[in-house]
């Protein structure tokens, strides 16, 4: 098959996840999509489960290509750390608004299918470590805590992103992404009592 094609088909899917959620992911939005003669989808995802499979394979691609950016030298000191996270913030509800929405849609179908939380998983735990390994890089405390407090803050931060109302936003402090990643990151790094 061609894979050109095929990876045309599944950027498609994630594109039809991302406007139309879980229940409009079917081969005809995905051939419409994808700009393609109709039957192109079910020919190469002969299932509604291989279309499922097809975006959550490529979502963990794009996942893993940011990993690795996330893994190299890092950033230095706070500053740094709280651009980046800023950053990141920003691209995943401006240019990566439709990946970000179509991986949520895909963790979503993972409830009921556990071979689809098997394949996603993966992706989800890498952000414990990417993170805790940002806040070393940084000359943070780190440590397993610390990443996962960083990690599901940040995840939580998105949902909000995603689907708050300007009000909604500004309560929690997402009005401004350059403080809340500066706020969040003396939370996480607080010394705490023992």
């Amino acid at each position: 098959m061609n894979q050109d094609r095929r990876d045309r088909l599944r950027d498609a899917a994630i594109a039809v996840l991302a406007e139309a959620g879980g229940r409009g992911l079917t081969h005809r939005a995905v051939d419409a999509a994808a700009a393609v003669p109709p039957g192109t989808a079910k020919n190469y995802f002969p299932t509604r489960d291989a279309l499922l499979r097809g975006a959550a394979e490529r979502c963990a691609e794009e996942y893993r290509a940011l990993a690795a950016a996330l893994t190299g030298p890092g950033p230095t000191d706070a500053a740094q750390l709280a651009a980046l996270l800023a950053g990141l913030l920003r691209d995943a509800t401006g240019d990566g608004r439709p990946r970000t929405l179509a991986y949520l849609e895909l963790r979503t179908e993972a409830t009921r299918r556990p071979w689809l939380a098997a394949l996603l998983d993966p992706v989800a735990a890498a952000d414990f470590t990417a993170h805790a390994h940002l806040l070393r890089t940084a000359g943070l405390p780190a440590g397993p805590e610390r990443g996962r407090s960083l990690t599901l803050a940040l995840h939580g931060a998105l949902l909000h992103l995603l689907t708050g109302a300007p009000a909604t936003l500004a309560a929690a402090g997402l009005d401004d992404l350059d403080r809340f990643a500066h706020e969040l990151l003396a939370a996480v790094c607080a010394e705490r009592a023992s």
